[in-house]
């Protein structure tokens, strides 16, 4: 179902900051498009044909490495885009983006986009802004996956996504979660486990709801302790 270009301006927050002049160089291409989970947007290596700004759901940006396993670098929801470095040049993708949980998104044909960067310095400066977002994110991801236990890491992505699709309850196989994280799927299933027998979770077919309120945060600081005391051991 397709929603006019005033509602697809107010449900992304990057679209619902742009001023009126800057928005009317987007809105006649943007089309509105409704995606399920685990559809590849874009792939590693590939051109970047569309400029992808979701309104609900979340969108992964994949690191693929030469055996064919991807880590999850990044994630988008309604607070950024997907492929906006697209408008200042850069044609190809160096990640691979997944639908990670059922997604809308205001697509704009990424020709489109280029152009109206090139008359707008407030979209050229969204894009730039924007990439120095994700650039962080992956950074912090990389530090994640070095120093912390897979508890504290599974507990970071859920605290992650859930705030990024806005509810506490997530709609994901452990298969695709274990891929996130770059872990084996017995791995997250231990761990899932581990959690859940807290209180602090509740995983079953694919579902997973948090139960308490802050959990992440108070669960990855007591893991993380126990982490450094036995290094410290």
């Amino acid at each position: 179902m397709a929603k006019n270009s005033a509602s697809a301006k107010h449900t992304n927050n990057l679209l619902g900051s742009l001023p009126h002049a800057q928005f009317s160089l987007l809105s006649p291409y943007m089309v509105v498009e409704q995606l399920d989970q685990g559809v590849i947007l874009i792939e590693a290596g590939d051109e970047t044909e569309n400029v992808y700004f979701p309104h609900l759901g979340m969108l992964s940006l994949l690191a693929v490495l030469k055996d064919g396993r991807a880590i999850e670098t990044a994630t988008v929801g309604r607070e950024g885009v997907v492929g906006a470095m697209a408008g200042l040049g850069a044609h190809i993708s160096l990640v691979r983006v997944v639908v990670q949980l059922k997604a809308e998104v205001t697509r704009i044909p990424a020709s489109r986009f280029r152009k109206a960067t090139g008359e707008s310095t407030t979209l050229r400066n969204l894009c730039v802004g924007y990439n120095e977002i994700l650039l962080s994110q992956a950074r912090i991801n990389v530090a994640c996956n070095a120093v912390h236990v897979i508890e504290a890491r599974f507990c970071r992505w859920l605290l992650q996504t859930a705030d990024t699709a806005g509810s506490n309850t997530i709609n994901l196989t452990q298969q695709f979660l274990a891929e996130m994280l770059g872990v084996r799927r017995t791995s997250v299933t231990e761990v899932a486990r581990k959690i859940q027998n807290t209180g602090a979770i509740h995983y079953a077919r694919g579902e997973i709801s948090i139960l308490i309120g802050r959990f992440s945060s108070d669960y990855l600081a007591n893991v993380t302790r126990r982490w450094w005391s036995n290094r410290r051991a």
